[in-house]
């Protein structure tokens, strides 16, 4: 934990994307301010055309050796680490150029707060085809994260999760960025019970910053219509992999209900009684999630030694640089991230 005024990375995202315009238009706001020294990495002369495009204040530019010596009431900077030509960039446009700029900046971001010259990284939002044209071998953040953090340890990928939160839900995924045809084949009841535990850890942080002790309330959806129907709609993935997940917690001390009929697992009385849920592929959370909290939604990667939190929305290509996309998810992403600083021993 940082003894003084959080240093929180933000990442530009891909360079023809909202990313960078939303970070400008962000490190000047009073939340962000209060939340710690914003510090915009990505390419300078890219920030430059887009704040001149847009018209939105430009802060000074530092390199990512002279962090250590900004003073706790700086006002938050630039951090240039290059990596893109940025004149041939076109808002709206993604290329293997774009994808490699914010996959490369996105690696200086983590090595920097392993080593603790930043506080947390915020991460503006890459366009995965960039990544893929690009040649990187990792489909999106969460990815990487796992990657480079376990290589620094020597450790190999270290074992994390995505979380989606929001004042009005919050979710927590066993599977990832992966084909749903091949869900099933990946679920097993060891790796769900270690989810459904680190959700709970999760929300215990998150009420323990809020000022209360009370378990939190988990809840496990099925895989299935009807979670199963007792067999009648699977191939007894509920009886055989969630159950015994859902019993080992249980045994742990957690609050857990379920499987959940996917189907009527997020109705208003449902997120009454749920502090947080367990899905067991990408879109059964984000579905619910993004319907309900689409513009302050933010993305958490548990498990990690370092602070992690995301926009959860992608790079919008067709408002790039128009300032007209919301800024309410990576203002969140940034509170949000310096409470975690704040919170962590």
């Amino acid at each position: 934990m940082s003894e003084s005024v959080p240093k929180l990375a933000i990442t530009m995202g891909d360079g023809g994307g909202v990313g960078p315009e939303l970070a400008l238009r962000v490190w000047q706001h009073p939340a962000v301010r209060e939340a710690g020294i914003p510090l915009l990495m990505g390419d300078a002369r890219l920030f430059t055309r887009v704040a001149e495009i847009c018209r939105i204040p430009l802060p000074e530019t530092i390199t990512l050796s002279q962090i250590a010596n900004l003073p706790s009431d700086s006002e938050g900077c630039i951090v240039d680490v290059g990596h893109l030509e940025a004149e041939t960039v076109t808002p709206g446009t993604y290329s293997a150029e774009t994808g490699r700029a914010s996959y490369e900046t996105m690696c200086v971001a983590i090595d920097a707060a392993i080593a603790g010259t930043v506080d947390a990284v915020v991460t503006g939002p890459i366009q995965k085809e960039a990544w893929m044209q690009a040649g990187i071998p990792f489909p999106g953040h969460t990815e990487l994260l796992a990657h480079r953090v376990g290589e620094a340890n020597g450790t190999g990928p270290v074992d994390v999760r995505m979380m989606l939160a929001s004042e009005t839900i919050a979710c927590v995924l066993e599977t990832i960025h992966v084909p749903l045809a091949d869900v099933p084949g990946m679920l097993n009841s060891e790796s769900l019970a270690h989810t459904i535990e680190m959700a709970g850890r999760a929300m215990q942080r998150r009420n323990r910053r809020r000022g209360s002790l009370l378990p939190p309330r988990i809840g496990v959806c099925g895989l299935n219509p009807h979670a199963g129907e007792h067999g009648m709609f699977s191939h007894g993935e509920e009886e055989r992999i969630v159950a015994p997940a859902i019993e080992t917690a249980r045994q742990g001390g957690w609050d857990v209900l379920g499987p959940l009929p996917p189907d009527t697992a997020f109705t208003p009385a449902m997120r009454d009684r749920i502090d947080v849920y367990v899905c067991l592929y990408h879109d059964q959370g984000l579905i619910p999630l993004k319907a309900l909290s689409f513009d302050d939604a933010v993305n958490v990667t548990l498990g990690l030694p370092i602070v992690r939190t995301s926009v959860d929305h992608g790079t919008a290509m067709d408002l790039a640089w128009k300032g007209t996309a919301s800024e309410k998810s990576l203002i969140a992403a940034i509170r949000l991230a310096s409470e975690l600083v704040e919170s962590t021993p």
